[in-house]
């Protein structure tokens, strides 16, 4: 062949060109980024909407459907969901992966902005945002202390680290999870009522007395002054002093009807690690930054940071995503250099030279450093996937030059000169060679049409694959010929391990040949039996059991939790402990994190770090599986331990998902999904089966008796306000400490909003400022409503969860389910959410794209 004479005639050509080859490689690889997986951007977009004081059936109507129905006729939707609870809206529109992110969000920002005149006027204006893949945290740090309390910690984290973490090169974002000071305005509501005052009356005079502006200057001839007029306050004592009443006989103040302090603005929210009370800090992130650099040059920082903590105040790496990383990657690594010794070892079995080993070993590296450039020029990254098709591919990118080295090697045996055996040699082969180099790329050539997250996956797994291939052909057809004709010799004499190989390899041969030769004579017998392990290969391929992908040890469990809907922070939390008393009960344990109130007050998670996966003989899924009977014995949570979901997903929580719909009410909703749920709890092999439909959630119905409040001069509005502010407290206005900013938070004394009957010492100003109690006003009902109401494409829906018992596979389940649904409510609108889609959606495409390989490898072979 042409470029093979060309290369064996300037070797000094052929060998500058695989250099090339390799240095464009290793300047790629340096600038690829580094992830656990490639990089499936799925396009989400997010609206939400604050509407307050309204429940959740108000937001359902007045806000979630218009908004849906604005929405539905955008371009590229692969399904709506929504959420309504109290005072807010979100809704989640996915997109198919062929849609440009940016365009889709700017397609939803135009279809909100024309919504907006049908949405109540008294709404916040509907926040449009698209959803980051990686704006997830990679690393959290815990800080603890036995010095300060938790507002104390988070707020030095926030001052003194946060800002130091955000300068680290890669890093999007670092957020304190904790609370933040604010100045608490404890009221008295008897006090008030006593000095016929009102919330709104208190927080007219916080605006009107805590104000920063600026005073302007004072100029002569000569010199000028600038006036700083202090009327801001900062102290607790300062509030106390407002005034917020003057009558003829004295002034009232802020401390007569209230208790002030510097405390949180918010008591929800409890972290522990390692069962100290802790703030956790989290760091997002770039999406093209590599995280084994950010963890690094934390890791270089933290030092630096303790020294500046107070004393008595710790920082310790609570969960880093990065190690799983690290050890994955080096782990390929490692199979990589173990791959090319067992190549090196096996083609010196079989030639027996080691001048002709080097040959297909220098294929090798050219190869792999040479399909870096092509993951460059792709936009690929370095992940464990397209490091596994490195792998893969050492034992086919020496296939070519094995077959050129070969084709060459048997004419010099033959007694040819080398050089005149490398020209005859390479022209026989050089269109074998590129045959060869094509078949072996289009068989992996469909997986580019890959459909669904899952099949995105494997794009850059296919192409590095396809790429280290093509570029093997290259120096099959220029390096190898050129090197046999330089390192290849006719040996007349040969030694007696190459003797001894040569008997094993002609008996083997000779066996072959007779094994041949029967089989020729017994034609119809042979493809009888051909056809039966067909037949048997299609069955056992049907009866496999399948799953999205296999589960993986991150060296991490995690255990989830929520209690009853009503639950207070302290009651979820005290069984949260148990959940930590658990974990100190795993040997391979390192460390523990305990989150209460990450997603409300109801619900707990926790990490259980394990020891380095050298240090232990179970895996975390066996751990898993041990803690499982542990979580289920504890009363007031529902509690499971899962490990976290493969491929890099951010689908925590239960794997199996399968969404209700109906155009009913959400009663009958209910009744089906509870139907469908104690259809579950008979198969054993589902655990925890679970609905996000609760119709439980304790409310106290307020009705006003607007006739009531006209008569006595009183309104609605009022009425409304009271109740916000002081029952959920209201941000008046803001104070400074030190460099910070933080809000001023009036609500009424916990101890008197701890029972409904409380709500009687809530008073409004009527006619001639004459203070009427609310339940003169209105009715207090107890009553229960549901905690959120959820839509599946405009429809009203319930995601049905569960999770699998060891063993037991997503598509298993997913299949028995299916069937259990036909049988107690035959008819019923459903889809599929989170990785119970992703497999139904993978499967489709698997069948399409095995049928695309064979059409592929026929048409080249053809040609």
């Amino acid at each position: 062949m042409q470029i093979s004479e060309i290369s064996i005639h300037r070797p000094v050509l052929a060998t500058v060109m695989n250099v090339i080859i390799l240095l464009v490689g290793i300047i790629s690889y340096d600038r690829l980024a580094v992830r656990l997986v490639p990089n499936v951007d799925v396009p989400i977009v997010t609206v939400a909407t604050f509407y307050p004081g309204a429940n959740a059936q108000v937001i359902e109507s007045q806000i979630t459907k218009p908004v849906e129905d604005a929405l539905s006729g955008i371009e590229g939707i692969d399904y709506i969901s929504s959420v309504s609870r109290a005072e807010s809206s979100q809704v989640t529109i996915r997109f198919r992966l062929d849609r440009d992110a940016d365009a889709a969000a700017s397609d939803v920002r135009d279809r909100v902005a024309q919504a907006r005149g049908v949405l109540p006027e008294e709404a916040d204006e509907p926040i449009v945002q698209k959803q980051e893949a990686d704006a997830q945290p990679i690393i959290y740090l815990a800080f603890s202390s036995d010095r300060h309390n938790l507002t104390e910690i988070a707020d030095i984290a926030t001052r003194l680290v946060k800002d130091r973490i955000q300068t680290i090169p890669g890093v999007a974002q670092a957020g304190v999870f904790g609370n933040r000071f604010a100045m608490r305005i404890w009221l008295d509501p008897d006090r008030l009522a006593g000095y016929e005052l009102t919330p709104q009356d208190i927080e007219t005079a916080l605006r009107q007395q805590n104000i920063e502006v600026p005073a302007g200057r004072v100029e002569s001839l000569d010199r000028e002054f600038t006036v700083l007029a202090e009327t801001d306050l900062s102290e607790p004592e300062e509030f106390a002093a407002i005034v917020v009443k003057n009558t003829d006989r004295y002034l009232v103040r802020l401390g007569d009807v209230a208790r002030i302090e510097l405390g949180a603005d918010s008591a929800r929210f409890r972290a522990r690690f390692n069962q100290r009370n802790a703030v956790p800090l989290g760091v997002v992130k770039q999406a093209v930054a590599n995280p084994l650099d950010i963890s690094n040059a934390l890791k270089i920082m933290l030092p630096q940071i303790t020294r500046t903590l107070p004393e008595g105040m710790r920082v310790d790496i609570a969960y880093d995503s990065t190690v799983f990383i690290q050890e994955s990657i080096d782990e390929v690594y490692t199979t990589v250099a173990e791959a090319v010794i067992l190549v090196a070892i096996v083609i010196f079995l079989f030639l027996r030279n080691w001048r002709a080993v080097v040959i297909p070993l220098v294929t090798i590296p050219v190869s792999l450093i040479g399909a870096f450039a092509i993951m460059l020029l792709f936009g690929f990254t370095i992940n464990t996937l397209s490091l596994l098709a490195m792998v893969l591919a050492i034992g086919l990118v020496v296939d070519d030059a094995i077959v050129m080295l070969e084709n060459i090697y048997r004419h010099i045996e033959n007694g040819m000169e080398p050089f005149q055996a490398a020209l005859k040699g390479s022209r026989q082969i050089g269109f074998a060679i590129i045959a060869m180099t094509l078949t072996l790329a289009a068989v992996y050539l469909p997986f580019a049409f890959s459909t669904g997250r899952s099949g995105l996956l494997f794009i850059e797994f296919a192409l590095t694959l396809a790429g280290a291939v093509v570029v093997s052909g290259f120096t099959a057809l220029t390096l190898s010929p050129m090197m046999c004709s330089k390192l290849l010799k006719h040996e007349k004499k040969h030694g007696r391990f190459f003797d001894f190989g040569e008997r094993i390899l002609r008996g083997l041969d000779g066996a072959y040949h007779r094994g041949l030769s029967r089989v020729l004579r017994l034609r119809w017998l042979t493809v009888g039996v051909a056809a039966l392990i067909i037949t048997a290969m299609v069955g056992l391929l049907m009866s496999l059991p399948s799953e999205l992908a296999p589960p993986e040890d991150q060296g991490l469990v995690i255990g989830f939790g929520t209690a009853p809907e009503g639950s207070t922070v302290d009651y979820t939390d005290r069984y949260a402990k148990q959940i930590e008393a658990i974990y100190n009960t795993v040997e391979e344990r390192n460390r523990s994190f305990v989150i209460v109130g990450f997603s409300g007050v109801t619900s707990v998670i926790g990490f259980v770090g394990l020891h380095p996966w050298e240090e232990r003989e179970r895996t975390a899924q066996q751990v898993a599986n041990s803690l499982f009977p542990q979580f289920m014995s504890i009363p007031g949570l529902m509690a499971f331990p899962i490990t976290p979901p493969p491929l890099g997903q951010n689908d925590f929580g239960q794997p199996f998902n399968i969404v209700v719909q109906t155009t009913g009410t959400w009663e009958e909703l209910g009744a089906l999904v509870d139907e469908i749920i104690v259809k579950l709890r008979t198969n054993p092999r589902l655990t925890n089966p679970d609905t996000d439909l609760k119709l439980n959630k304790p409310e106290l119905r307020i009705d006003v008796n607007r006739e009531k409040v006209s008569t006595v001069g009183a309104s609605v509005d009022a009425v409304g306000r009271t109740l916000e502010t002081m029952l959920g407290g209201r941000n008046v206005t803001r104070f400074k400490k030190g460099t910070e900013q933080y809000d001023v938070i009036v609500q009424i004394e916990d101890a008197s909003r701890r029972t409904p009957g409380d709500l009687s010492n809530i008073f409004v100003r009527g006619d001639n400022d004459q203070m009427i109690q609310l339940q003169n006003l209105a009715t207090v009902t107890e009553t229960v409503a549901a905690k959120e109401l959820n839509h599946f494409n405009k429809l009203r829906s319930a995601t049905v969860s569960a999770g699998l018992a060891p063993g037991y596979t997503l598509g298993d389940a997913l299949e028995w389910t299916e069937q259990a649904m036909e049988e107690v409510a035959p008819g019923t609108l459903y889809d599929l959410s989170g990785q119970t889609r992703e497999l139904r959606e993978s499967e489709s495409s698997a069948t399409i794209l095995m049928a695309l390989a064979l059409i592929f490898i026929y048409l080249v072979l053809s040609a």
